[in-house]
């Protein structure tokens, strides 16, 4: 049975959602230890509403009865709260992150979390309201880009790669603004937050927009960007991430095998046909 929560990444609404998910516990019960009826093991997992919640939803519709799981889905609007809240004990699992995220948030905030191979893959784009192409740009023009690390090293790797800055060679470090070595057209990249790029559109000449947000404002990636990110060998496959003490769970580990499973790959090919999300698997 489905059953889907969202919230607002604003800061009252956040404290109403975390405190309404029962975060008073001082207790965390391990993943395997939460609600079970008849059998049926309930993970409350957060998650991003596209693709992420729709994969999940389209699991625990189809594939999860039969694993013995019940989903409660708890949608988030921006990429800070679904960590805060799996560290707190409100989630049992998070799906909504990749790999330099991840690694980034753990490293800041001492997160002891673990995670599972990537599910599917939103390929970055470039976007615009204001020019047909990349050739339009002016010298001078503004660039939106995300203030998130992780994904602003991606993004940055995006530019780089369509000639539009180069970057100082950084080896395993991510790039950050300060590794810009040429920046030929003279644009000014403006930080914000990744969820307010797409609002931001109307007042830059460029936006670097990750695919999720996108997508949740009704954009079409494989038509509407300017640039898409290529998708073979993408290092930013999202994953279902967990508390590192939940490791053994038989109940996330049979979870995380539906999201490999043939039909979830189906799905997300049915589902985007154009490849705006792409399966990692």
């Amino acid at each position: 049975m489905r059953k889907t929560l969202s919230t607002l990444a604003l800061t009252t609404a956040a404290a109403l959602v975390l405190a309404s998910c029962g975060s008073g516990s001082e207790e965390t019960p391990a993943a395997d230890d939460v609600a079970e009826t008849s059998g049926v093991t309930t993970l409350k997992v957060g998650a991003s509403p596209v693709p992420h919640a729709e994969i999940l939803e389209f699991v625990d519709e189809e594939l999860a009865e039969n694993a013995g799981l019940d989903l409660e889905i708890v949608t988030f609007d921006d990429y800070v709260l679904p960590n805060t809240s799996l560290a707190e004990g409100d989630l049992d699992a998070n799906y909504f992150q990749h790999l330099p995220y991840f690694e980034s948030q753990v490293e800041e905030q001492g997160y002891e979390f673990d995670h599972f191979e990537g599910v599917h893959i939103e390929p970055l784009g470039i976007y615009s309201d204001k020019h047909e192409s990349l050739d339009d740009i002016p010298d001078g023009g503004t660039v939106g880009i995300t203030n998130d690390p992780g994904n602003q090293a991606r993004a940055l790797d995006l530019l780089a790669a369509n000639d539009l800055i180069t970057l100082e060679d950084t080896g395993d470090a991510l790039p950050t603004l300060l590794d810009i070595a040429e920046n030929p057209k003279d644009l000014e990249l403006i930080e914000t937050a990744p969820e307010q790029l797409v609002r931001a559109l109307p007042d830059v000449d460029l936006a670097v927009i990750n695919g999720n947000f996108a997508l949740e404002a009704d954009l079409n990636p494989a038509e509407d960007s300017l640039v898409l990110e290529a998708g073979e060998d993408n290092p930013y496959a999202n994953f279902l991430a967990f508390r590192s003490e939940d490791k053994d769970s038989e109940a996330l580990a049979t979870l995380d095998e539906l999201l490999h499973s043939a039909d979830v790959k189906a799905f997300i090919e049915e589902r985007w046909p154009a490849g705006e999300v792409l399966p990692a698997f």
